[in-house]
């Protein structure tokens, strides 16, 4: 795996990015996946600033490598947040849902490499016009908060790659070597891989959550919520209410006071496999066990070598 314009920008020895996940991308998680060569990124959606500050600290103390944090716009604290990410000296941001224009700049002004998640070449355009350093393009494969258009990362991915000027970070649906060969030979310039790193030993998340992982199969997930706020999860009680719900045409409001508030906590942190809203993505049916990060870092090294290695004898 050579190095390239990702691994450039970001400092990193391979362009492999671990996804900043809520409830599951703790320091430990993100120090481990960074120690590798890779990018560990700490999820701040589901941190108050202090605990976000314990984190940041921490795998500091844990590493030297580069890292990054995290931070959905639509965060109600994000201003603590980003004064956290300013004091701490985070090299690096990942911003999602919502807006880029709104923080951008005042990153890029404070030093701080900007990238935005997007799920369509629409906004991949707007971003790079709004000055952030890459993209990452998102389908809709992907588990927890997803797009409306669900595009398939297959289809987005050199779509996205041939609009853009700036690297391009593919998402959705890549959980070893053979995925991300196939990501790079689609445009990308490297990969983020969330579901895949959620099922390992430093991994934040319950040991519940981390077992219904493993029990998934190719179709245990569903995206659902299309008209409040799209995620995709795995079928549970919980899910049977919104889908019974959405099928009789509810609300928007119906659904959000069914969603209430804490289920994400209480699926992925708590373990609630009953009630919870356990947000994974369609690759849970390729994952068998729960790895260090080291060791599936290898991995998927050794998984890409081969496959690349063994193309000749496919084409």
């Amino acid at each position: 795996m050579k190095e390239n314009r990702i691994c450039r920008l970001f400092g990193i020895r391979y362009p492999i990015i671990q996804a900043g996940m809520v409830w599951c991308s703790g320091w430990k998680l993100a120090a481990a996946v960074s120690a590798k060569g890779g990018l560990g990124i700490i999820g701040a959606g589901s941190m108050y600033p202090e605990v976000l500050r314990h984190h940041i600290k921490s795998l500091k103390v844990a590493t030297d490598k580069p890292f990054a944090v995290n931070v959905p716009l639509l965060y109600p604290d994000i201003e603590q947040h980003m004064a956290v990410i300013e004091e701490e000296g985070v090299p690096i941001v990942f911003t999602s849902a919502g807006n880029p224009a709104s923080w951008t700049s005042w990153l890029k002004e404070r030093g701080i490499i900007v990238v935005h998640v997007v799920p369509n070449v629409k906004l991949a355009l707007k971003c790079e016009q709004r000055g952030v350093d890459a993209v990452v393009c998102e389908g809709f494969e992907a588990g927890g908060h997803n797009g409306k258009d669900e595009i398939t990362s297959m289809c987005l991915i050199p779509q996205v790659a041939d609009a853009l000027q700036i690297p391009v970070i593919a998402a959705g649906g890549i959980g070893d070597g053979r995925a991300i060969a196939a990501a790079l030979a689609l445009g990308a310039d490297g990969v983020q891989i969330g579901s895949r790193f959620a099922a390992t030993a430093e991994s934040s998340a319950h040991p519940n959550f981390k077992k219904s992982i493993l029990e998934a199969d190719d179709s245990a997930t569903v995206l659902c919520m299309k008209n409040v706020v799209p995620v995709r999860l795995i079928k549970n009680e919980f899910y049977k209410k919104i889908s019974e719900a959405e099928t009789r045409c509810a609300s928007p409001d119906e659904i959000r006071a069914i969603l209430g508030k804490r289920r994400a906590k209480a699926g992925i942190f708590e373990g609630d496999l009953t009630e919870g809203e356990l947000e994974i993505g369609q690759i849970s049916g390729l994952i068998q066990d729960i790895p260090t990060a080291a060791e599936l870092f290898d991995r998927l090294l050794e998984s890409y070598q081969n496959t690349v290695a063994g193309l000749p004898d496919r084409l």
